[in-house]
């Protein structure tokens, strides 16, 4: 076994107390249902001896049936309810583990060079973390009866019959060795299988997402060909999997045959007087309950057989999804574990930043210096293209820069990535918006906010008046990126976002855009009331916007300049 599998294995059973009490049931009902087994051979075995050998009347028999017939419907009701658990518990370890990873890509930068590409960041979220569904659901309980079942109905049985018992103790741990010794040539093949997934998922998903660039470049029919070559390396990969997953139950149905036909054997001869390896007489009680038995102690391990390959599934899955997102979660996330999303205004200081373009060929900004008080509100102007949504990247952390950036006296680097994003709002020129309800992606900002405070939010960003239009209103579903909605009207829906936050630092890219002058001057007065206290930068080319602020600077070139407030409305910082 390498040190990667025993990491993951280790790493497997850490994540089993996500599951809960759901995932403890679905491994205790299992153990109990095996004791009730026991239970129920050997009343059936001592109501066939009563009613051949003793020749008891019908009536006299019937609480013994009675009592298998209760039996059987209490295993019956425990093999369910443990199902049931297991599947429930499993549900519990994927949804933990999802929205530990989808919080940790909220909190990552975009703009990061070595992100993960978005196919990949959704394979692993979906389909990797769906592999460990059947580990947890299955293999776990199925693993737990196979370890102590067999073992504790060979102890039954070795002071009944020693023959017997030996046999069982003997035959039984086997099935494991060489289930191992397959299992080894299943994990190689489980794991290239993964790859092959991870690979064909995310190469589709990135070239749907350029699908209209590959055909402009002539480039569709050749990456077509590749994801249909991808797609036949993991059908080979798949098969591969599946021959050495049919060996492993072909060794395991082998074993447990010799074993029952052992038992069966030297009862049959036993009970003929041809072998005579017992002290006292075989009775047909004790006969039958070790041939009702000899199955059952080899189905725990037919079980385990059945769901070995989840395992090494499972161990592949991780091991991609710790490739490429990184380590899985430790413990339940909480809501004490999320970073705030409240706090007081931020001060900003900048000191000699610089600023280029992605190429690095052209510079945005050289060594320029800008104070902002905390509560202070500032307007941006400049021409389009001079660089003020690259300055308000840069501000949220998501822009590469040279120079200095302080919040609160504090550098930006040193801002854990969690808190910078509670902490601050940013509204971009082209926001994003998901094909969901407009309630739903107003609810983004922040997903436990109530049904009165998305209302009361889609009023300050005057949604209300559009979606009241719709069929149903906020529930009305728009399209991917707003497709349903004109540009103002996705500008509003985005902007609802910041009524639901209390952000100390609120960045806003052309908040007004696509709006006619009055509604401009009503959004306006909203955002400017509600930033009261906080610290506010936007920008912006509207001269009624900059007449809000407190104070404006000009980009001129790749100097930033103090300027006058355009027919000012408002006097300086309170």
């Amino acid at each position: 076994m390498t040190e990667q599998d025993k990491i993951a294995g280790r790493t497997l059973s850490r994540l089993r107390g996500l599951g809960g009490r759901a995932l403890t049931l679905a491994l205790l009902a299992p153990l109990l249902a095996g004791g009730l087994l026991v239970w129920q051979a050997w009343t059936l075995s001592g109501l066939l001896g009563r009613a051949i050998e003793d020749g008891d009347p019908p009536g006299a028999l019937m609480p013994l049936v009675g009592l298998v017939m209760a039996l059987l419907l209490a295993r019956a009701v425990l093999g369910a309810i443990g199902e049931q658990a297991g599947l429930v518990g499993a549900e519990a370890v994927k949804r933990q583990i999802r929205e530990a990873l989808f919080a940790r890509l909220l909190v990552q930068s975009p703009r990061t060079a070595n992100a993960t590409p978005s196919g990949v960041a959704a394979a692993a979220i979906v389909e990797q973390v769906e592999a460990l569904d059947a580990y947890f659901a299955r293999y776990l309980p199925a693993a737990l009866q196979a370890a102590l079942l067999p073992l504790v109905f060979g102890a039954i049985i070795l002071p009944l019959d020693w023959v017997a018992g030996l046999l069982f103790l003997v035959s039984a741990p086997l099935i494991p060795v060489f289930m191992a010794l397959v299992g080894w040539g299943a994990q190689i093949a489980t794991d290239r299988q993964a790859q092959a997934l991870s690979h064909l998922s995310g190469r589709f998903a990135d070239r749907l997402k350029g699908l209209l660039t590959l055909k402009l470049s002539g480039r569709a029919e050749v990456e077509t060909a590749g994801i249909v070559a991808a797609s036949e390396a993991l059908r080979r990969r798949s098969l591969k999997v599946l021959r050495i997953a049919f060996l492993s139950s072909a060794v395991l149905e082998f074993f447990a045959a010799l074993g029952v036909a052992g038992v069966a054997l030297y009862v049959g001869l036993t009970f003929i007087d041809y072998l005579q390896l017992r002290g006292s007489p075989l009775t047909l009680e004790t006969g039958m309950f070790l041939l009702l038995m000899a199955p059952e102690v080899y189905n725990p391990l037919r079980l385990l057989a059945a769901h070995y390959h989840d395992r090494a599934a499972a161990k592949a899955a991780l091991l991609e999804i710790e490739r490429h997102l990184g380590p899985l979660p430790e413990r339940a996330v909480r809501p004490a574990d999320m970073p705030p999303l409240a706090g007081p205004a931020i001060a900003v200081q900048i000191r000699g930043l610089t600023l280029r373009t992605p190429d690095r060929q052209r510079l945005v900004l050289d060594g320029v210096g800008l104070g902002v008080a905390r509560g202070e509100h500032l307007a941006i102007m400049g021409p389009s293209g001079a660089g003020k949504s690259t300055l308000l990247e840069a501000l949220a952390g998501l822009r590469p820069h040279e120079g200095t950036i302080l919040f609160d006296g504090r550098p930006l680097e040193d801002w854990p990535e969690a808190e910078l994003r509670g902490r601050s709002f940013l509204l971009t020129q082209k926001p994003r918006l998901i094909q969901a309800s407009i309630a739903d992606n107003i609810a983004l900002a922040r997903p436990d906010a109530g049904r009165a405070e998305i209302e009361a939010a889609a009023e300050r960003a005057r949604v209300g008046g559009f979606a009241a239009a719709l069929p149903q209103g906020l529930d009305s579903i728009i399209g991917e990126d707003g497709a349903d909605l004109s540009g103002g009207q996705a500008q509003r829906v985005a902007l609802a976002r910041l009524f639901l936050r209390d952000a100390g630092l609120i960045l806003l890219d052309e908040p007004t855009a696509h709006l006619d002058a009055d509604l401009e001057a009503e959004i306006i007065a909203d955002i400017v009331n509600y930033a009261a206290g906080r610290t506010l930068v936007v920008a912006t080319h509207s001269p009624l916007v900059a007449s809000h602020m407190n104070k404006a600077v000009r980009i001129a070139g790749t100097a930033l300049l103090a300027a006058p407030l355009p027919g000012r409305r408002r006097k300086g910082v309170a």
